[in-house]
């Protein structure tokens, strides 16, 4: 069982990164501060409950989950601001290796995935159903494993995989779009 005295060493370690989360879920600063300061002070009062030995990070972002669902996502009547400009390192693609097996190992999707901006992408992460768009930040920009991501949204890991699986589909299809309305495809690609 942890104590509240190593709350402070233990838990406050997350803020930022929880603060990154908040920020894609509310998709307003003032929200994620409130969200991240609600987050916080329901893990404070539960810390008696948190197993040691067991993942803090994946304990937080579930808390951090529920308040967002109980709270913030009731509150739809009022119009969604989008700023995501603190959104670090959105691109999903990275190859590894030296400059000449990188450029012969490119694919098409590379090539295209280098013709879309940065904010194409955080574009098609928002228009996500929220159902998908979770798993697909707690996967992609989190990395938590499917385990984690069944543990914090409390679902079945077969439903985490089918939603990821569903999510990048659909993003995949959304930057097929942007991709092919800038040119960045030949005249014969077929859509995914």
């Amino acid at each position: 069982m942890a104590d509240q005295v190593d709350f402070e060493r233990d838990a406050m370690q997350y803020t930022r990164q929880l603060y990154s989360a908040a920020m894609r879920m509310t998709r307003n600063p003032a929200d994620a501060e409130d969200l991240v300061q609600e987050t916080y002070l329901k893990a404070y009062r539960a810390y008696h409950t948190f197993q040691e030995g067991t993942n803090l990070k994946a304990w937080l972002y579930r808390i951090l989950t529920n308040t967002y669902i109980n709270k913030y996502r009731k509150d739809s009547r009022r119009p969604s601001e989008v700023d995501l400009g603190t959104v670090e390192d959105m691109y999903l693609y990275r190859r590894l290796g030296s400059e000449e097996s990188a450029e012969a190992a490119r694919t098409t999707e590379d090539r295209v995935l280098d013709g879309l901006v940065e904010s194409d992408i955080k574009q098609a992460v928002e228009e996500l159903p929220e159902s998908f768009r979770m798993p697909v930040l707690l996967a992609d920009l989190e990395g938590f494993s499917y385990k984690e991501i069944a543990e914090i949204l409390d679902i079945p890991i077969g439903t985490v995989m089918s939603r990821l699986h569903r999510g990048r589909k659909a993003m995949q299809k959304r930057l097929w779009g942007f991709a092919k309305q800038r040119g960045l495809l030949p005249e014969d690609a077929k859509r995914p």
